[in-house]
């Protein structure tokens, strides 16, 4: 039997992210039911300027983030992808901060469309959304990096923090 050379993550991380806005959208526009037939249609109470200039400095920031921390592994010629090999750990630029800087540009990102939509319900859900990363994305990926790096990863892991 050969052993895998990658994480085993299931599911594309950014599919995960996707599912809860979604899902978080489509409940709020489905609005909370107070009984009687009354309907409470939820939003954050912004001026829509003001709203859509806090959803662009969220969603740019978090692809330029995302950018620049997939930029690097190509940069060192190892996989993004959570499903094929990491041939180099990635510990410099964004990295210095935060072992997840990708996934923490996924949530900035989310938060921004969230705002966009005008959707609290699906803002709310980015927390559960980020336990479900944690534990069945990053745990794996963790894992994996400490049996393919050794105590180098166990050093850089000691070093940095998961997300922030």
């Amino acid at each position: 039997m050969t052993q895998r050379d990658h994480p085993g993550v299931a599911v594309p991380p950014p599919l995960i992210y996707f599912a809860f806005l979604a899902v978080g959208w489509g409940l709020d526009r489905q609005g909370v039911q107070l009984g009687l037939g009354d309907t409470l249609d939820l939003s954050f109470g912004l001026a829509t300027e003001l709203r859509r200039g806090i959803a662009l400095v969220l969603i740019i920031g978090g692809l330029l983030l995302d950018g620049m921390s997939a930029g690097l592994f190509r940069r060192l010629g190892t996989a993004v992808e959570p499903w094929k090999p990491s041939t180099a750990l990635a510990t410099e630029g964004p990295y210095r901060f935060s072992r997840n800087p990708i996934y923490v540009g996924f949530a900035i990102t989310y938060a921004g469309l969230a705002v966009a939509m005008d959707s609290p319900v699906a803002l709310v859900l980015l927390i559960p959304c980020l336990l479900v990363v944690d534990r069945f994305v990053i745990q794996k990926e963790e894992t994996y990096l400490a049996a393919k790096f050794g105590g180098e990863y166990a050093a850089y892991r000691d070093k940095v923090r998961r997300w922030l």
